[in-house]
């Protein structure tokens, strides 16, 4: 049977089980918290606080939590092989790739095709390609698939160079591809139209935040290239809220497009983007932006509405073991 890395080794695809496609332990810009997070980063404090609560997702079923944290979101594998150690009932999936809105890495800005030292292939995909053959840095922990960002509709030629690099990799390698987009542009069709250009598998990539949306005429059009859509901000109700968006995929399961979807929340137990007080403020204005979320909620309330168990399963289960399947 075919298998597919974790933080703790290969696992066979049959076992991932219900699968939160998009989540985040940790989203902290490492090389700020080295220099300046003495005043609030208290590593045992997070490291326990994380345990604790995977260790609660995994008891509401989930057995498969895929982290698309790569360069530029803080990606610091030796803090997660140690959370999972203790929550091994867990598979945890990490990635590659590079996650910013406009810009290359800047230590590759000389570096590649057509610049002053020009190198073919991108040395920036070939990092990518390590990471998934031989392992991210000396950790022992391969990646499973590849991470990119479009936010703007007008994508900077920095994103672009990454998004090939990233497709050049998922060519090499065979694997899969999420893609951070941004639905209310529908920088989906960029993105698409460039996978396309570079001879990917769109049946290998997630759309993500794809149900940020709800105009059902990009996401059929979307869907109908053979792209997965990432239905993964569950619990983000400053962007939409939790009826929307199940509105959404209850019209789409309708129109037979639940084997185009994945659910998530693009959840973490901490980000260095709200100040020091992630927990409170998360508590405060979004409380149900958490890992359990999908279980507590939105699935009762898909069922409530005659979305199939079939279905159900299809987005959980299915989809997620069919995109890491080589």
């Amino acid at each position: 049977m075919p298998t597919v890395e974790t933080v703790r080794g290969a696992v066979d695809v049959a076992e991932l089980g219900p699968t939160l496609m998009h989540e985040h332990v940790f989203f902290v810009g490492t090389e700020y918290l080295q220099n300046y997070g003495a005043g609030w980063w208290d590593e045992e404090e997070r490291v326990a606080d994380a345990i604790e609560r995977l260790r609660s997702v995994a008891a509401r079923g989930v057995r498969t939590f895929v982290d698309p944290t790569v360069w530029g979101g803080g990606r610091y594998i030796p803090r997660i092989q140690r959370i999972n150690e203790q929550v091994p009932e867990l598979n945890i999936i990490v990635a590659t790739g590079y996650y910013h809105y406009t810009d290359a890495p800047i230590q590759f800005m000389n570096r590649g095709p057509g610049l002053i030292f020009d190198e073919t292939p991108d040395p920036l995909a070939r990092e990518f390609v390590r990471d998934i053959a031989e392992g991210i840095a000396d950790t022992g922990v391969k990646a499973a698939f590849l991470k990119c960002a479009v936010e703007h509709p007008d994508p900077t030629p920095g994103v672009e160079r990454v998004c090939r690099a990233v497709a050049y990799a998922h060519r090499e390698t065979g694997a899969p591809i999420t893609v951070h987009t941004n639905a209310h542009q529908q920088t989906g069709r960029w993105v698409v139209d460039l996978l396309r250009a570079e001879h990917a598998d769109l049946t290998k990539v997630v759309i993500g935040h794809s149900g940020d949306s709800g105009d059902l005429d990009y996401l059929t059009w979307l869907a109908d290239t053979g792209a997965l859509l990432g239905m993964d901000r569950f619990g983000l109700d400053a962007f939409r809220t939790t009826p929307e968006r199940v509105e959404t995929i209850v019209a789409l399961c309708e129109r037979g497009y639940a084997e185009r979807m994945v659910l998530s929340h693009d959840a973490m137990c901490w980000i260095d983007w709200f100040g020091d007080d992630f927990t409170g403020i998360r508590d405060q204005l979004m409380p149900n932006w958490h890992y359990e979320h999908i279980h507590n909620d939105v699935l009762p309330a898909l069922r409530e509405a005659g979305v199939s168990e079939k279905d159900i399963g299809t987005m959980l289960v299915d989809n997620p073991r069919r995109y890491f399947t080589r």
